[in-house]
């Protein structure tokens, strides 16, 4: 006799996984507080109102997280769910228990941090001319080929590799490099540098694609090592930068080790409008 209580299912294959983790992906970027959202990103140091919100905001004594916000309560402003009238601290994501804020039913805010200790206030809507225009975010099709497997050396504690941002003039900052990820393919060593991103790696690369098929800034991949130090760079899980969705963002742009001379043509391509067109160049 069949039993018709249970059944099992086939496990997809490595295309349909990645055909549901694409759609997630575009799902992500739509939320209230995906890419296509981030509406401003304004550093503050000096007393000054902020485009697209209203209050005034001015910077704290040096050592203290956030900004302080001025307001009548006829502007409408909740910081941590009570209406502000008068001056009120907006706690920075660096702190213990950061602030939120609400401006409006679609406009929402938080305060983040730089490394040299100033802060920024980000505003964010739902209904945001980027999230309207929203058509996909173009791909290649799967491709096992690019499915690398390389190896994770540990560094020592303080390694560092210097990356420029988009929007910081040439300027390069340090960040920490944990190890160094090598692989070989097609007969090409290849030594990368990647910074950590939470429990995982986040690689940034750009290949010859870029600025023709892909987006011109380069791409971003996570990854994490295993114990035994081998570690799988699916190349088709790549993923356009916060800033191909928004000017908002600040992206960390590849580092010279990490620009590959040949096509890697896996993994996201292009943010389109609903036409079709580039929504960013």
């Amino acid at each position: 006799m069949t039993d018709t209580t249970t059944s099992s299912l086939a496990a997809p294959t490595p295309a349909e996984a990645y055909a549901l983790y694409h759609a997630r992906r575009e799902l992500s970027v739509v939320q209230p507080a995906g890419s296509l959202a981030l509406v401003n990103t304004q550093w503050i140091d000096s007393t000054q109102t902020i485009w697209g919100v209203p209050g005034t905001w001015a910077p704290l004594p040096r050592g203290e997280s956030g900004l302080k916000l001025t307001a009548e309560a006829s502007a409408n402003i909740t910081v941590d769910g009570v209406l502000i009238d008068g001056d009120v601290i907006v706690r920075g994501k660096d702190a213990e228990m950061p602030s939120t804020i609400v401006f409006s039913d679609t406009v929402t805010g938080f305060v983040i941090a730089s490394e040299e200790g100033t802060y920024a206030l980000r505003v964010w809507d739902s209904n945001s001319e980027g999230i309207r225009e929203f058509g996909s975010i173009s791909s290649f099709d799967y491709d096992p080929e690019w499915v690398v497997i390389g190896t994770f050396t540990e560094l020592p504690d303080g390694t560092t590799v210097g990356f420029e941002h988009l929007k910081d003039d040439g300027k390069t900052r340090d960040l920490p490099i944990p190890g160094e990820i090598t692989f070989s393919k097609d007969g090409i060593d290849y030594n990368l540098a990647a910074f950590k991103a939470g429990r995982a790696l986040q690689l940034v690369f750009s290949d010859s694609t870029s600025g023709d098929s892909t987006y011109s800034v380069g791409r971003f991949l996570l990854i994490a090592p295993n114990a035994d130090g081998s570690i799988a760079l699916d190349f088709n899980r790549a993923i356009l930068p916060p800033c191909a969705f928004s000017y908002a963002f600040n992206c960390p742009m590849p580092p010279r080790q990490n620009r590959f001379a040949v096509p890697i043509e896996a993994g996201e391509k292009q943010v389109l409008k609903k036409d079709g067109s580039l929504l960013h160049e």
